[in-house]
């Protein structure tokens, strides 16, 4: 793979329900601190791991895990309004700190697409480390596609990388905002290999991320819906799209330095929904499943589609 810049790099990568959890819920989530753990991966390299424990209140089980990818140059610190209502509604969430993030000590090491192989090799040694049944496969922008590449979807290996990328333990995908087409990473044709449930979320401002956000065609958020599109009918597969959202609602998650407004009205949307999809396909409830499929609209503010 030629290299790339770092920059040119992220413009790629960018381009009857339940109650929404309550700021309770949340403030419940936040007071049980997330750990640290480092994972050795397969080349001897640390993975640095933060891990949510499901919160334990009245009435709450620990419904499943999930393994969480963030987008590019971000970290896992920066996603607390998509994290903690997911554990705050029973779910373990552990997070690698990929190469890719400002915030690693050896980003320098690994420019442009070269994170590439590293975020695979996070995710294998994380997998392995949870162990268990399964789990759920989440993430955000460049997170994504490391989600949906655990789901079967098929990116192309990097160099240093052997072996089938599908993770078998992934019983599910949320990906938020996955890249469209991404020259030397993915395509439709990839996609259409994606071989488990997925919930796939954009906003119809979600364009790439760089310095021409904004400048381009008004339907280029649609390729964030390269994944939902490419991928086979008939395998339980919904995409949402929210009115008005961008690629990091308005700076709650990934980049908190963004101006904003922050949409978090959107937000809580997107969790809810998000909510009923990880019970219905994680955990394996016919009534999430129901309730997810009631809320299918074509038009509005808040677009469910199921295919």
């Amino acid at each position: 793979m030629n290299p790339v810049s770092r920059r040119a790099a992220i413009g790629m990568i960018g381009a009857g329900l339940v109650a929404a959890p309550t700021r309770r819920s949340i403030a419940a989530a936040s007071a049980t601190s997330p750990t640290l753990v480092d994972i050795e991966t397969t080349s001897g390299r640390i993975s640095r791991v933060t891990r949510w424990r499901a919160s334990i209140m009245r009435g709450t089980i620990t419904r499943g895990t999930i393994l969480f990818s963030h987008g590019a140059m971000s970290s896992p610190a920066k996603y607390d309004p998509l994290i903690l209502p997911l554990v705050a509604a029973g779910f373990d969430v552990w997070a690698p700190l990929h190469v890719d993030s400002t915030d690693h000590p050896d980003t320098n090491l690994f420019p442009g697409l070269a994170s590439w192989g590293a975020r695979i090799e996070d995710m294998r040694a994380l997998s392995a480390h949870v162990g268990g049944k399964g789990h759920i496969a989440a993430g955000h922008s460049y997170g994504g596609l490391t989600a949906l590449t655990l789901g079967g979807a098929q990116a192309v290996t990097p160099e240093g990388i052997t072996g089938p990328l599908r993770d078998p333990r992934t019983r599910a995908v949320l990906a938020f905002s996955p890249p469209g087409l991404a020259p030397g990473l993915i395509d439709g044709a990839g996609y259409a290999g994606l071989a488990v449930p997925a919930f796939i979320q954009t906003g119809d401002k979600d364009f790439p991320p760089g310095p021409l956000e904004g400048a381009v065609d008004p339907a280029a958020w649609k390729q964030h819906l390269l994944a939902y599109d490419s991928a086979k009918t008939g395998g339980d597969r919904y995409a949402l799209i929210l009115d008005g959202v961008d690629h990091y609602f308005g700076g709650l998650i990934c980049s908190p330095e963004r101006p904003g407004p922050r949409q978090s009205v959107q937000m809580r949307q997107a969790v809810t929904l998000s909510l009923q999809f990880l019970r219905g396909y994680g955990t394996g409830s016919a009534r999430a499943r129901a309730a997810l499929d009631g809320a299918l609209i074509d038009t509005g503010p808040v677009v469910l589609w199921r295919r």
